[in-house]
């Protein structure tokens, strides 16, 4: 059997989660620190890829992994237009779009530039790869309908490890992926609540522009009129409006501190405030967690709880309480990303799975 040399790259904030697989095997696994102050010393978010491809550079130099030995470089990808879910070969129309800042002005938006450009280094070998990335759109026609015409409902979540973890729990009940029918909660920054059957993600929020619950720094759907009215009062310009939705919202808004650890003290000091928040952030969850049963007729097989969240038993235990009666409720702590991303390459390289091409709707 060939083996297949692939190296993978996740973005944070501050953070550059890096490994190194053979097939489907992890060779090497680590984490990066990128020094704060050279992060805040970056204008946009395209200015940190200097920064990041060198700490990549010195990881591999370090390992000593040679670029002109690896089969793939597989990252976390970025936002573009709308797309299926899937294993995708990177492109310069992909990368276009990710540094345009159009879609979206993640750091994950650097992944699959920088993935392109360590491919260009190796002398051509290395193929540049990005599975489900955060603009993945499955929703049915129907779930589209927002009821204004130019604005159409559109999925924006964290799809790569919400699907990873639909697929470790289809593997680990000795079912297809294919064959679950699942609502995925994704507790991090963003809350998303996700409606999946057949394999796709049937329905999702825009879980970055305020659809769903609110989270620690995100407001949720909100009463429209009234947003507008705040938009229209003289105290934000655009940018500071964004902002205000996500980044000043949520948590953030309410208790001013997104520190799990300090919010569960403050609810064991007496602070009913702080209490009332979180069930508030909870409840929310909850309704769109039946909502999205809704969508599935009713026929849920587990309720998966994911993300950073899904580690705090008194977020889980009220969430849990309230839909139950709906289905099993699964606690699957942490994330599968990089796993995802290391099997969709080596599926691609091994001819297991289609490899996409990514093109613009206006090149259709």
């Amino acid at each position: 059997m060939e083996t297949y040399k692939i190296l993978i790259i996740n973005f944070g904030s501050t953070s550059t989660k890096v490994s190194y697989c053979e097939n489907d095997m992890f060779i090497i696994r680590e984490e990066i620190s990128h020094p704060v102050e050279k992060i805040q010393a970056c204008k946009t978010v395209n200015e940190q890829f200097p920064l990041r491809k060198e700490a990549i550079v010195e990881f591999l130099k370090v390992k000593n992994i040679n670029l002109s030995e690896l089969d793939a470089v597989a990252a976390r990808g970025g936002q573009t237009e709308p797309i299926v879910g899937g294993t995708y070969r990177v492109n310069e129309a992909m990368i276009e779009q990710n540094k345009s800042g159009e879609y979206g002005n993640h750091v994950c938006n650097l992944g699959p530039w920088l993935a392109y450009e360590l491919c260009k280094d190796s002398g051509g070998h290395a193929i540049p790869l990005t599975t489900d990335t955060p603009t993945t759109d499955e929703m049915e026609p129907v779930a589209r309908y927002s009821g204004l015409k130019e604005i159409p409902r559109v999925s924006c979540v964290q799809a790569l490890n919400t699907k990873a973890m639909a697929r470790h729990y289809a593997e680990e009940n000795g079912k297809k992926f294919e064959e679950i029918r699942v609502v995925s909660v994704m507790l991090g920054g963003g809350i998303g609540v996700v409606a999946i059957r057949d394999g796709r993600m049937v329905d999702a929020p825009d879980a970055l522009e305020g659809e769903g619950p609110f989270s620690n720094n995100r407001c949720c759907t909100v009463p429209i009129g009234r947003l507008i009215k705040l938009c229209y009062s003289g105290k934000y310009d655009l940018k500071g409006m964004l902002r205000h939705i996500n980044g000043d919202a949520g948590l953030v808004a309410y208790i001013g501190t997104t520190d799990m650890f300090e919010i569960e003290n403050r609810i064991n000091s007496g602070d009913k405030y702080v209490a009332e928040v979180i069930e508030a952030m909870c409840y929310q969850t909850a309704k769109e967690i039946g909502a999205m049963a809704t969508v599935l007729k009713g026929q849920v097989d587990a309720i998966l709880l994911i993300g950073g969240m899904a580690k705090i038993p008194f977020i889980v235990n009220s969430i849990k309480e309230k839909v139950s009666f709906i289905a099993p409720v699964v606690i699957m702590k942490g994330e599968r990303e990089m796993e995802a991303l290391g099997f969709g390459a080596f599926e691609a390289l091994a001819g297991k799975r289609e490899t996409l091409e990514f093109v613009p709707k206006e090149i259709k």
